[in-house]
Order: C-alpha cells, then sequence, then structure tokens
C-alpha cells in the first residue's frame, strides 16, 4: 500500500484534528527520516522537539530491548528500579527534589497545578488561581486549554475550568497585577515554543520569581519544550539565573518514547498518598529509555553540542535575514529557532521545503520553526540552510 491509500485509509478512519503533511513516513535514522516510497528528508522538526538522539538513536533501543524482554509495565503500588534510577538522575542534575512521572506534557502540567492548587490550600489560605501568559501553550485537556493562553484554542470549548488568568507575555507589571489572594502559582515557559519561539527579556524570570517569593507563591517553569539540552543547557531555566519551585518535563525526555515529569522543591512538595496517580506513568520500559537518553545527554555534554551547533545555525539563517529583505527575524536559543516573515508565507515555504527534502514547522502562519534532533552537527544544518535559501530564493521571484 502507497502513500495515496495510506492517506485516504487515513481520512476515513480518524477524527479531524492533525493537518498533516502530505507525506507517509515510515523510516528514521539519526536525523533522516523516509517515506512510504523511498525519498529521503532532512528532520528539522524531530518529532515536535521529542527526538533528541534522533531517530532510532542505539542507545535507546539498547535500553527498551532489555527492558521490554525483563519488566514493561508494574504499576505504581510497587517500587521499579528505571523509575528510581530516572529520578535520581534527574534531581541530582537539576534544583529540584522530588518527582513525579505521568505519560506526557499536558499531564505533567497538570499535576503541577495540581500541586500548586494543593500547596494553595494547605498554605495560601485555600487560594486556586494559576497566572499564564498569552501565546502560552500548556497542553491540550480542558484545564490546560485554559491555562494556555491563545483564544483560538480556548474558544471552541468554552466553558472553561476557572482558575487561570492569562496575562500579557514578557510583562512582569501584569502578573503583579494580576496577583491576589486567591493566587496559589504563576506559570511561565523559559521560551515560549508553540506561541512562535518568543523570548523574554532577560531579566524577566529573574523579576518573576523574586514577586512570586515575595508573595510566599509557587514559582513553576513550564520546560516540556525547552528542557533537557534543548536551548544549550540541561534546562533552561540554567541560562536565566532563576530556580523554579515546580518544574514540567516531557517531549526530549524520552527521545521518542511517551513520558513526562513533574518536579518540585522539598517545600512545596505537598501531595499526600492517593492525591494523584498514573497507570501508565513512570512504567519501568519508557523509564529505562529516558534514563539511557538523560544519561547519554548529560555523560557526552550535549548541552554543551547544542549551544554550539545552535550558534553556528543562527549565523546562518541571520546571513539568509541579510539577503531576503521578507525575513524580519530570527530568534530563539540553541535548537529552538523561529524565522519570521513579513506576511503568511510559511505554509508556502514549508511545502516547499518538504518537496526538496527538508522538514520544518508552521509555527505561526508567518514563522517556521526549527527543533531538530540534538544530535545534529554543521554540515546538516548546512545542507538545510541550503534547501531553505533554495525555497527562499523561488519564494522572492514568485513575490515579485
Amino acid at each position: 500500500m502507497y502513500q495515496n491509500n495510506w492517506q485516504e485509509l487515513e481520512q476515513k478512519l480518524f477524527l479531524r484534528t492533525f493537518k498533516r503533511m502530505p507525506v507517509t513516513l515510515v523510516r528514521g535514522q539519526g536525523v533522516w527520516v523516509w517515506d512510504d516510497r523511498g525519498k529521503k528528508y532532512l528532520d528539522f522538526i524531530g518529532g515536535w522537539a521529542v527526538d533528541s538522539l534522533g531517530h532510532c538513536p542505539p542507545v535507546m533501543i539498547k535500553a527498551l530491548e532489555k527492558q521490554a524482554k525483563t519488566l514493561i509495565q508494574a504499576s505504581n503500588q510497587f517500587y521499579t528500579i528505571p523509575q528510581i534510577q530516572l529520578a535520581q538522575l534527574l534531581i541530582q542534575n537539576s534544583c529540584l527534589d522530588r518527582i513525579f512521572f505521568c505519560n506526557s506534557g499536558a499531564e505533567a502540567n497538570e499535576g503541577a497545578v495540581k500541586l500548586a492548587r494543593r500547596y494553595g490550600r494547605l498554605h495560601l489560605n485555600g487560594a486556586y488561581e494559576i497566572i499564564t501568559t498569552q501565546s502560552s501553550f500548556h497542553g491540550r485537556t480542558l484545564a490546560m486549554t485554559a491555562a494556555t493562553g491563545q483564544s483560538k484554542f480556548q474558544e471552541p470549548y468554552t466553558p472553561l475550568p476557572t482558575g487561570f488568568i492569562n496575562v500579557d507575555y514578557n510583562n512582569v507589571g501584569a502578573i503583579k497585577k494580576a496577583t491576589s489572594e486567591r493566587t496559589c502559582g504563576v506559570i511561565l515557559e523559559p521560551i515560549q515554543g508553540e506561541g512562535g519561539v518568543n523570548m523574554p527579556d532577560d531579566n524577566y524570570l529573574k523579576e518573576v520569581q523574586r514577586w512570586c517569593h515575595e508573595k510566599g507563591i509557587p514559582f513553576i517553569l513550564d520546560e516540556i519544550q525547552t528542557g533537557v539540552g534543548r536551548t544549550g543547557s540541561l534546562f533552561a531555566y540554567q541560562q536565566y539565573g532563576v530556580e523554579p519551585d515546580i518544574m514540567t518535563l516531557a517531549k526530549g525526555l524520552g527521545s521518542g518514547v511517551p513520558i513526562g515529569a513533574f518536579l518540585a522543591k522539598e517545600h512545596v512538595s505537598v501531595f499526600a498518598p492517593g492525591e494523584h496517580g498514573s497507570t501508565f506513568g513512570g512504567n519501568p520500559l519508557v523509564c529505562a529509555a529516558a534514563y539511557a537518553t538523560v544519561k547519554y545527554i548529560i555523560e557526552h555534554d550535549v548541552p554543551g553540542k547544542v549551544k554550539q551547533v545552535g550558534n553556528y545555525f543562527m549565523s546562518r539563517l541571520n546571513s539568509l535575514k541579510q539577503q531576503f529583505d521578507f525575513i524580519t527575524d530570527v530568534r530563539g536559543r540553541g535548537l529552538l529557532i523561529a524565522l519570521e516573515f513579513d506576511s503568511e508565507i510559511a505554509e508556502e515555504i514549508t511545502m516547499s521545503c518538504l518537496e526538496r527534502g527538508l522538514l520544518v514547522n508552521k509555527v505561526k502562519p508567518d514563522a517556521i520553526r526549527f527543533m531538530p534532533p540534538l544530535i545534529i552537527n554543521e554540515e546538516e544544518v548546512d545542507k538545510a540552510t541550503s534547501i531553505l535559501e533554495n525555497t527562499l530564493r523561488e519564494t522572492r521571484s514568485l513575490k515579485h
């Protein structure tokens, strides 16, 4: 069965929740993927910032094979070794003290909000409101849709759960103004990924953290997209001189397997037995894969290499900006980067790159996003940039 057959079948079977690109992927290796016709693509989407070590990394395959032959699932009624090993690795390499494992980023953020509300009930006279920012993205559950500061995600599902206040991004004054006796936490992405790779001012996170500490409310960082080496350090907070009270992780944590987590400092670790849980969360199979992933990233200084290659990629993109006047901005950090245009041409550029064998993401109508595997090198950046340059040259000729 070939591409069109698979895609026609999908049209009949699936709820219409995804706008898919017209390609059926069947195999991946490193930073490359192949479709069912044998065409090869350079993957600068990386499973939406998930494939940290690329496609089918040997270290993870080995861990999965070993664990699959040993123990795949055991409920959290019991202790399991891979879960404890992963917890120890993450806690030893972060500023947090305790951890809970789940299955996705949305679940991690749900858990973080529940923890903050539990803290509010116990220590803040029943406070329950969470302050978030416009253009943020925290997940697709009903509660996280309310937390996400984008009306396009919220409007189809009103009335939304209450207890979330969306304020202007990169505006400490807006957070201060929204803070009341009902506030039990502030949740921010260090860099807004789904919102368009929006960068904060250098002191924004510091000032928000200072305000949270002054008011005695948890400072929560959503590092689902920025964590595990993506921005050039193991966690993005390390580059901004702050320490979250609660942090959420997912995406790159398992380099392709579905796992999420939220971590907390001791003083906000207020859950009691039975107050939160997950059937599949932290199962031995995914924890073994995530442990192998994170261990490799730390031991091989992948974040340092991300910083180096990311800087090189940014320099190449800035060179393109000098050539093409319809590029208005190049922004990002590490290997989370966006290219913005002066008109809504992102779809056109994305599809043209696809035809040339490069996968990129249309993050906004006027911007594309790059979030490739963390293992890419400068040669692969050059290949991607060359394809992109040809695409932009064609776009310019059509515009004029």
